[in-house]
């Protein structure tokens, strides 16, 4: 195997883990024939992964692994989370049957999450992203900043960065995402994500909605009651939005009293 890192002008080296035979020789067989996939390596189990992955180093000797989630004694999460604490890890892809623990993986950092049965335009969507990843190594460090979250339709999982989302509104125990390029329902109560992302600019407007107020132009009155004007974005037109009671007078702090006490204090 040839030292991970960045991949330069060679092919990536990719690792597929699988406790399935057939599962895991299809996977491979895709992975060889991406015109970007130097070389695959296979495991069936994690211990023997972790055995192909590691150097004295700690550091990984592969671009990317592609990974089953329910494996035997130790699982793809439970891998992943090791791969995380090397130096240099590499990226991760989770390639599963199952869509309920794409929030565990977008957790751990993974790059993309495909659904078995395997399509061959998402595996090349995600060696591209797997590229990207390894390109750009400085700022994939700091992707945290930007939180994304995976969205399933119709069988594709996307990740949705925060960046993007205009507003979330409250859908039950799930939300609705309202970004630039449309709109999303997770399964993630509000309440979660109003916590999450507080230090990220999001504030709650009203039980049902929250808002980016980087995108906040205003607040105006409408009857007895206030409305939370916000700009366009992309495909996104602009809008208002019913403010509460109840959040009022945080909002008003928010783009009010603090932008006024900054100049006060120049």
């Amino acid at each position: 195997m040839t030292q991970a890192g960045t991949t330069g002008g060679r092919g990536l080296v990719v690792l597929a883990v699988d406790d399935e035979r057939p599962a895991l020789d299809e996977l491979a067989f895709l992975l060889r024939e991406q015109d970007a996939v130097a070389e695959v390596f296979t495991a069936q189990d994690s211990t023997t992964a972790l055995r192909q992955l590691k150097q004295t180093s700690g550091q990984s000797v592969v671009d990317a692994v592609f990974l089953d989630i329910n494996m035997p004694g130790l699982d793809g999460l439970e891998l992943a989370g090791i791969l995380s604490a090397f130096a240099r890890p590499p990226a991760v892809v989770f390639v599963t049957a199952h869509d309920d623990r794409a929030l565990a993986a977008y957790d751990l950092g993974a790059v993309d999450y495909l659904l078995k049965p395997l399509r061959e335009d998402r595996l090349a969507e995600a060696v591209r992203r797997v590229l990207v990843a390894r390109r750009r190594p400085t700022e994939s460090a700091d992707t945290s900043s930007d939180e994304v979250i995976p969205v399933e339709l119709g069988g594709t999982t996307t990740l949705v960065h925060r960046s993007t989302v205009a507003w979330v509104e409250a859908d039950g125990d799930y939300a609705r995402l309202h970004t630039a390029t449309g709109s999303h329902l997770v399964r993630i109560p509000i309440s979660a994500l109003e916590s999450r992302w507080a230090e990220a600019g999001f504030l709650r407007v009203h039980r049902s909605y929250l808002v980016s107020l980087r995108l906040v132009t205003g607040i105006r009155s409408v009857g007895s009651g206030l409305v939370v004007c916000l700009r366009g974005s992309g495909d996104l037109a602009a809008c208002e939005l019913p403010v509460s009671r109840r959040h009022a007078r945080e909002l008003k702090d928010r783009l009010v009293r603090g932008p006024l006490q900054s100049w006060s204090s120049r």
